[in-house]
């Protein structure tokens, strides 16, 4: 699974899947209330998948495996980008706690896994985008925006998984460290959110 390269790094100006789905389930706020909210979501799902990483360890889907261990680590990329916005304004915050998680069947963790990322990127993160663009605080524009782009990838590698459960191969993935896309296998040379080169990724 793979996202094109364009000549430009993509964001909402440029780009025409922004749009916020009809029947949006996110509370908005402002955009520091929605900082601390995305906090919220990313540490929710980077414990999440670090339970399903295990559950599937143990259920000897070992590609699976690495698969969310990388999508539990990109999370946290975006939590570090999000709390460092909230820290611009609140120097004192402290981020949530990861929850208590764990994992049931494979299959379903990977739906489950789906299921968020596309809320994520079909409803919560262009929700905030069009708050910080009201707000003309493009920092945290660009960080929901490599988010939404990074989640859309997530959920499509987690659908390609499930499909292909019972036909693993023993492919790695690779974690760009500036906004959390993943890709599956070494065939590219840089992100294609925000054009990291492909020597800066990490490879689970």
């Amino acid at each position: 699974m793979t996202m094109k390269v364009r000549d430009v790094m993509p964001n909402a100006e440029n780009s025409t899947n922004f749009d916020v789905v009809t029947d949006s389930q996110t509370q908005v706020g402002t955009t520091l209330d929605n900082l601390k909210a995305a906090v919220q979501g990313e540490t929710g799902a980077s414990a999440k998948y670090a339970a399903f990483s295990k559950a599937a360890q143990e259920a000897g889907y070992e590609q699976i495996a690495r698969q969310f261990a990388a999508t539990s680590a990109a999370e946290q990329i975006h939590i570090k980008l999000e709390v460092a916005e909230i820290k611009k304004v609140e120097p004192d915050y402290e981020p949530p706690a990861a929850p208590d998680a764990c994992g049931e069947a494979t299959d379903l963790n990977l739906i489950s896994g789906a299921l968020g990322e596309i809320y994520e990127t079909s409803d919560m993160y262009p929700s905030f985008i069009k708050v910080a663009q009201e707000e003309g605080n493009a920092a945290a524009e660009l960080v929901f925006t490599r988010a939404k782009l990074a989640e859309a990838v997530h959920a499509e590698l987690y659908l390609d998984a499930y499909n292909n459960i019972d036909a693993e191969d023993d492919r790695q993935f690779y974690l760009c460290p500036v906004c959390g896309y993943i890709h599956k296998g070494d065939d590219f040379e840089k992100c294609p959110i925000c054009f990291a080169p492909k020597s800066s990724f990490k490879v689970f």
